[in-house]
């Protein structure tokens, strides 16, 4: 890590990542590189690596400030409510993860690559925003479902996280899925973010 302020190390940090964010809106991440995120940046191929050994580190970093920012969502939802119906409550979770089609999408496609790949100092930033991501829905659920104890929220958490890693590939498809869906004769049904994850969190929290 080169010298420097922590502000300054941080602000080129921010500068990667949000140039690897921005790629990832149009490339897949097989084909985005280090030297392609280096071109959209202020930052040779090789002063990348000052701060990030590999792409996964990067893209891992994006998926820890995802999380971090759908934390800080469900600990909103928990701090200015004074009640919530298991209905509310469903709904709620449902538009968090609407607005978090980032964090769903890097979830269901490449996180095994992120983690393997990354060092485990920076695996372990991460695992602390995951820990405060169930830490947060936890919270919610024992504030407000005071007929949940220790044991069903813990099934709840490791139902729905489950589930959350799939969402993504069965609200967000191509044309090229849909008809590939049709020619096939699936006759799948297309729910969104918010449709998909209110249903499962409902069904979850009425038992």
């Amino acid at each position: 890590m080169p010298k420097g302020s922590p502000e300054l190390t941080n602000a080129r940090k921010e500068e990667i990542i949000s140039a690897c964010k921005a790629l990832y809106k149009d490339m897949s991440f097989k084909d985005i590189t280090i030297m392609k995120i280096a071109e959209s940046t202020s930052f040779s191929r090789a002063s990348i690596y000052n701060y990030f050994e590999t792409k996964e580190e990067i893209f891992l970093a994006i998926l820890q400030k995802e999380y971090e920012l759908w934390v800080a969502d469900l600990n909103d939802i928990t701090k200015r409510n004074n009640n919530m119906t298991k209905d509310e409550i469903a709904q709620a979770l449902a538009a968090s993860l609407e607005k978090r089609a980032l964090l769903l999408k890097l979830m269901s496609m490449n996180h095994y690559d992120m983690e393997e790949n990354s060092r485990e100092e920076r695996l372990v930033e991460f695992k602390i925003a995951y820990g405060d991501s169930l830490r947060a829905v936890n919270d919610l659920l024992q504030k407000f479902c005071r007929d949940m104890d220790e044991t069903a929220r813990r099934e709840f958490l490791y139902s729905f996280f489950p589930f959350i890693y799939g969402i993504y590939p069965y609200t967000i498809v191509t044309e090229k899925q849909k008809t590939a869906m049709e020619q096939a004769q699936v006759g799948y049904t297309y729910y969104s973010i918010h449709d998909l994850a209110y249903i499962c969190a409902k069904k979850l929290l009425e038992g």
